[in-house]
């Protein structure tokens, strides 16, 4: 996805999607900056006269949660913070990809990096390490309730500084005890207030929703694309997409998707005037700009949020030294990140529910002057029958996980924690959401592809001409029936790989 070689300074302050895209999936080298970490030394010096004068402090000197009002003694502070640690580290099922872990250990060591949290430079310094040395923590995917912070995926990470837990190494996964001698990785000893700074934050649901986010950005991107071919092969009507009807309306997103169409297609002969073969079209066609419009607002949406979340300070209690206090608040809650996760789930999920109803048009032959199926034989071979069966299956299942995570609270802590924003479940969702929806497109793609081949490739605009040459070496044409699974799921990982860009991108 990137040339490797690079390198980033982080600051806590200025990180951006693309930088964190880089370091994730490219191993891009990561420093710190040192201006930077002034503010953490300052921050902590603040947290040892504390101890030193036995202010009570939440997470310093007390319990969590419901025992935040049992105080601890000076000589069991360091304890403190390594229970905590273990005590929390019960998350269950799958893990998250190495990617989301890598992305996980980069949004800590930024958060940190602010210079709210109080930890020593060295919790920073060693975060940045596991990212330079590919000792990327195996973290459990379920387990959080996405407030009090991430607890349970964020002690999954803590504990490979500490030299226990899990990592990925070499494909596979291996105790940390194992790698650290090999990668030359000391553990730390948690100090006053560090294990609470590593765990009481968002980024689980940040990093799977940044991850999801980008993945969902490519994927509307050839949604368009691959629209744009559906419509040749259907002979659709390109007056739909006058710039009038969209400037009338008023929606920036919209016109520009409109716009977008009308330059992918304007060379095309295969697309029809209002008239010419039909009035009108039906809406998984006529309506594309308004749809495909509406869930580019939603990425919008997102990706603000998301901006500002890989920059934020999301643990508790806050240090702040100009003005010298320390303070208990609740920015651990995942609410904005959740609800903008909930919001993706919807867009994205609109995007496959109109490309499987146009890979319907595309195959049914009581809405189309096409083979039925697009079979080469029809009767005989069953062609593309069944594709969008899977395609409808896959529509049908993001309807259940597009079931908003935020109304579902749970309250926990014997109801200290009375209200929770469940984001990581969404951000899991949604990353299964943007996963089906690329399918979804993938099996449109070779509808479209075969249906163009009816009607004539040399009739096709440029840009839909290239896609199709490019797919068909991924995808060979439908002569006779076979198992089509192969060609999906290659399809699939061809559209992952390439950066297919619309022909102007606002």
């Amino acid at each position: 996805m990137f040339n490797g070689g690079g390198r980033l300074e982080i600051n806590g302050h200025s990180l951006t999607l693309n930088e964190l895209k880089r370091v994730v999936y490219c191993l891009e080298t990561v420093t710190i900056s040192e201006a930077s970490l002034h503010h953490v030394v300052e921050s902590r010096k603040m947290i040892e006269t504390a101890v030193e004068q036995h202010d009570v402090i939440y997470g310093i000197n007390t319990g969590f949660g419901k025992f935040s009002d049992v105080e601890i003694d000076e000589q069991d502070l360091d304890e403190l913070q390594m229970n905590l640690i273990y005590s929390h580290a019960c998350g269950v099922g799958d893990p998250f990809s190495k990617e989301v872990s890598r992305a996980m250990v980069l949004l800590r060591a930024n958060a940190l990096l602010k210079g709210y949290s109080g930890v020593r430079p060295i919790v920073i310094e060693k975060l940045v390490e596991l990212l330079n040395k590919d000792m990327t923590p195996v973290i459990p995917s379920q387990g959080s309730l996405g407030a009090s912070g991430d607890l349970a995926p964020l002690a999954h990470l803590a504990l490979v500084l500490l030299g226990d837990g899990e990592v990925y190494h070499r494909s596979e996964i291996k105790p940390a005890q194992e790698v650290l001698g090999e990668k030359g990785f000391s553990p730390i000893q948690l100090k006053a207030k560090e294990g609470l700074a590593l765990i009481n934050g968002t980024q689980a649901m940040t990093a799977v929703g940044a991850l999801t986010y980008l993945q969902a950005e490519e994927t509307l991107k050839q949604s368009e694309q691959i629209t744009a071919m559906t419509m040749e092969g259907l002979e659709s009507i390109i007056c739909a997409f006058d710039a009038k009807i969209h400037e009338v309306r008023g929606h920036k997103e919209q016109i520009e998707v409109a716009e977008r169409m009308r330059e992918l297609l304007h060379d095309s002969q295969l697309v029809t005037k209002q008239g010419e073969k039909r009035v009108q079209d039906a809406y998984s066609i006529r309506c594309i700009p308004q749809v495909l419009g509406a869930s580019w607002q939603t990425l919008k949406y997102v990706k603000e949020k998301l901006e500002v979340e890989i920059n934020a300070a999301t643990d508790n209690p806050l240090i702040f030294t100009d003005e010298g206090e320390v303070l208990s608040g609740g920015n651990f809650h995942g609410q904005p990140i959740a609800i903008a996760m909930d919001l993706l789930k919807i867009g994205m999920a609109e995007v496959a529910n109109m490309s499987e109803r146009r890979i319907e048009r595309l195959v049914n032959p009581q809405l189309n002057d096409l083979p039925p199926f697009l079979s080469p034989k029809p009767g005989l071979q069953s062609g593309a029958m069944i594709m969008q069966y899977t395609a409808a299956s896959l529509v049908s299942e993001n309807k259940t996980l597009a079931h908003p995570a935020t109304v579902d609270s749970i309250p926990s802590s014997a109801n200290q924690e009375d209200h929770v924003s469940m984001g990581t479940i969404g951000a899991r969702h949604a990353s299964q959401i943007v996963q089906n929806a690329h399918r979804v497109i993938a099996i449109e793609l070779i509808c479209a592809m075969q249906a163009v081949e009816i009607r004539g490739t040399e009739k096709m605009a440029q840009s839909t001409r290239e896609l199709f040459t490019q797919a068909r070496h991924v995808v060979p044409s439908i002569k006779h029936d076979r198992a089509f699974s192969k060609d999906i799921e290659a399809l699939v990982e061809w559209l992952q790989e390439v950066d297919v860009k619309p022909v102007s991108q606002s």
